[in-house]
């Protein structure tokens, strides 16, 4: 055999070696970049250590998606609902967002509605938030963002709820007869609706009115007032509970202090 013949016959051999490397980029390409091994799952929750994980999914304490998972190097997707001894995890460190929100938003994370709050907030965070409640389009104010499961059921909780206050413009001075039936309590549609507080502002026209509801979106003051006959010309919310719009100019955000988040888990 010549000297070429035995190079030619190396690189034949050499070339034997493709289809390994073809395997191997085949099983790159089958991994799926939208999943996580579940013990790091856990993990990023926060609730406790990779290694601890798989003891925990070990001794079978681990569902996802309602079926108990033992397998170590099971895989998830974000969206899976797994839990530990029966409460949900959430991977992504709990964020809570607040926005003063300027009129012309949408308060939806569908994204073929124009412009919307989510816009506002995309560079708050990498983590999945959203509004807790709603905002009407032209409507302006506080708006709470977050993932926090437990926060947003205590919002939207129909018997406690939280507290908004609202500072409300209406298309004509709102009688003192219909002030007190707000104070009171309006029964419409055969629904009692309750309000904590109903004032005229100070140094307003009374046009001009303060209203503090437990409720998530500001459809309810449409219905208080359409009922009584007034039209409303701007919807303004002011504070969420124990949260104001000090320091924070229309149209920007904040994360929540430590101190305000134990405040609003406390209420």
């Amino acid at each position: 055999m010549s000297k070429q013949q035995g190079n030619k016959g190396k690189g034949r051999n050499f070339s034997k070696g493709k289809p390994f490397m073809k395997k191997k980029t085949q099983q790159k390409a089958n991994s799926n970049p939208d999943e996580i091994r579940l013990n790091k799952y856990i993990a990023n929750s926060g609730m406790c250590s990779r290694r601890e994980a798989d003891e925990h999914i070990a001794i079978g304490l681990v569902t996802v998606n309602g079926k108990v998972v033992t397998e170590m190097g099971f895989k998830v997707k974000i969206d899976d609902d797994v839990r530990y001894d029966g409460s949900r995890i959430n991977p992504e460190k709990k964020t809570y967002v607040l926005l003063n929100k300027p009129k012309g938003f949408a308060t939806t994370t569908s994204e073929n509605k124009g412009r919307t709050v989510m816009d506002l907030v995309a560079n708050a965070t990498s983590t999945r938030i959203k509004p807790i409640g709603r905002l009407g389009r032209n409507s302006t104010g506080l708006l709470l963002f977050t993932n926090d499961d437990t926060v947003v059921k205590k919002f939207t909780n129909s018997k406690n709820g939280v507290s908004r206050l609202f500072q409300i413009e209406l298309d004509k001075n709102l009688k003192f007869e219909d002030f007190k039936k707000i104070q009171e309590g309006l029964k419409i549609d055969g629904k009692l609706i309750n309000v904590e507080e109903v004032s005229y502002i100070d140094g307003a026209t009374k046009k001009e009115i303060g209203l503090k509801i437990k409720n998530t979106g500001n459809t309810i003051l449409h219905t208080i007032f359409g009922h009584l006959k007034y039209d409303i010309i701007k919807v303004d919310c002011v504070a969420i509970a124990h949260l104001t719009k000090k320091d924070l100019p229309r149209g920007h955000w904040k994360h929540l202090t430590n101190q305000e988040i134990n405040t609003l888990k406390m209420i």
